[in-house]
C-alpha cells in the first residue's frame, strides 16, 4: 500500500520534497518496467488509431531504445507546431520530444521534464544522435529533471511556452490541481495544454488510490473526468475541449477483481489560456493552410472545419480560435454571408469521455494530430 503524505511541500532552499508516491512511481518506471511488455494492463499503451504519414515518418527516425522505453495512452500531436516552444510533462524516455522536435522544426524548441533518473538517462543519451539524424546544426531538445507539480522549482519560467503536452502522466501525480496551475503559469497567453490521460467513471475508492501497482499502471491515480473539468476552469483555463475517447480494458484478472465495476477511458483534451468567453456565436472559415490538413481540420469531437466552409461556433470556441496560434488560420465573421445561409451548424458536443464512447459505439474519434503551418510560415511567433 502507498501512504499519500506531504506530497506538496517545499524545503527551505526551494527544492521539492519527494512524496511516497513520487518515490514509488520513479521505482516503477525506472526499475520495475524495463520495456512496454512489462506493463500489467493496457492503460499506458497507445490505442490503435490511424497515424498521419508525416508523424509516422518522424517516429521512424527515433532510436529504438527510446521507443522501447516509451509508455503512453495516446498520440499527443497537436496541429500547427512550426516554430513553437513546447513543453512535455513527464517526458520519460523522450520519444514524444524527439518526434515533436522534428515537427516544430529547427527554429522551434522542445523541453522535456521528468522526475525519473533512469528515463532521463535514456532520453539524454540520444540528443546528439537525433540532432544528426534530423540534420540540425544544434539540438532543439533539452531534458530537465523535476516534478510536473513544481515547474518553477525546475527553472521553467512564467509565460514561456506556446504549447504543453502530456501523455498519460498527470494521473501519476498526487496533486493534479498543482499540475494544472503550474502548466497555466508557464504557458504564454493564447497557449494550449494538449494532453492524453486516463479518467475514471466516478471518484475512486481509497483502496484503489492506495494500490501501488494500479497507480503505476495509470489507473490508481486516474481523475474522475468531472473533476478535470472543474479543476481546469478553477486554475484559469477555458472549459476543456474533448478530442478523443477510447475504452481501457485491463485484461488482468487480479487487477480486475480489485477494480470491480469502475470503468476507465483514455481521453485527449485541449485546454487554452485565453480570455473569458462571451456567449455570442461567431461565423468562421478555415483557410486550409495547416500542413497535413489541407482539406479539413478536426479540431475536437464537436468541430471539424472544412476548407472554405462557413461554420457557426459558440463563443467559447470563437475565443479560442481568435486568441491562440490558430488566429491566422481562420477568417472570422466573413462578410456577405447572411445568418443561416449556407452556414454549417455544429453538432452537440460533450466533455464526458464516457458519453462520447457511447455515441461512437466501438469507434473512436481519430486524433487531431498535426504538424505545422506551411513551410514559409510559422504558427508560433
Amino acid at each position: 500500500k502507498w501512504h499519500v503524505l506531504h506530497f506538496n511541500r517545499e524545503c527551505g532552499n526551494g527544492c521539492f520534497v519527494d512524496s511516497v508516491i513520487h518515490v514509488d512511481v520513479k521505482d516503477y518506471y525506472g526499475k520495475t518496467l524495463k520495456t512496454r511488455s512489462d506493463l500489467k494492463s493496457n492503460a499506458c499503451l497507445a490505442p490503435a488509431q490511424p497515424i498521419p504519414a508525416f508523424v509516422l515518418k518522424a517516429l521512424k527516425k527515433i532510436h529504438p531504445e527510446v521507443t522501447s522505453k516509451y509508455y503512453g495512452c495516446g498520440l499527443v500531436v497537436p496541429e500547427c507546431l512550426e516554430g513553437c516552444k513546447l513543453l512535455d510533462l513527464g517526458s520519460g524516455s523522450g520519444r514524444d520530444c524527439y518526434m515533436l522536435s522534428q515537427l516544430v522544426g529547427e527554429k522551434g524548441h522542445v523541453t522535456g521534464i521528468d522526475m525519473t533518473e533512469d528515463q532521463l538517462e535514456v532520453a539524454r543519451k540520444y540528443v546528439d544522435h537525433h540532432t544528426q539524424e534530423f540534420g540540425y546544426e544544434k539540438p532543439n531538445v533539452d531534458f530537465v529533471q523535476g516534478y510536473i507539480e513544481a515547474l518553477k522549482e525546475a527553472g521553467l519560467q512564467e509565460n514561456s511556452f506556446d504549447i504543453i503536452i502530456s501523455n498519460c502522466v498527470v494521473n501519476l501525480s498526487p496533486d493534479k490541481r498543482k499540475v494544472l496551475s503550474d502548466a497555466y503559469r508557464v504557458l504564454k497567453d493564447g497557449g494550449e495544454l494538449y494532453f492524453s490521460d486516463v479518467y475514471s467513471s466516478r471518484k475512486l475508492s481509497d483502496e484503489i488510490k492506495n494500490h501501488k501497482v494500479l497507480w503505476g499502471e495509470c489507473l490508481g491515480g486516474a481523475l474522475w473526468w468531472g473533476d478535470l473539468v472543474r479543476l481546469a476552469q478553477e486554475v484559469g483555463f477555458s472549459p476543456p475541449r474533448l478530442v478523443t475517447a477510447n475504452v481501457i480494458t485491463v485484461d488482468n484478472m487480479e487487477l480486475e477483481a480489485i477494480l470491480g465495476d469502475y470503468q476507465f477511458v483514455s481521453a485527449t483534451y485541449r485546454l487554452f489560456k485565453v480570455p473569458k468567453i462571451s456567449n455570442k456565436a461567431s461565423l468562421v472559415i478555415y483557410n486550409g493552410n495547416i500542413t497535413g490538413f489541407g482539406e479539413s481540420l478536426e479540431f475536437d469531437a464537436q468541430y471539424t472545419f472544412k476548407v472554405d466552409e462557413v461554420v457557426e461556433v459558440d463563443g467559447e470556441v470563437a475565443s479560442i480560435l481568435s486568441h491562440s496560434r490558430f488566429a491566422e488560420e481562420f477568417t472570422f465573421q466573413p462578410p456577405g454571408v447572411p445568418a443561416g445561409c449556407g452556414v454549417k451548424k455544429p453538432k452537440v458536443g460533450t466533455v464526458n469521455p464516457f458519453e462520447l464512447v457511447l455515441q461512437l459505439g466501438s469507434a473512436t474519434v481519430s486524433s487531431a494530430t498535426g504538424g505545422c503551418c506551411g513551410a514559409e510560415s510559422s504558427c508560433c511567433k
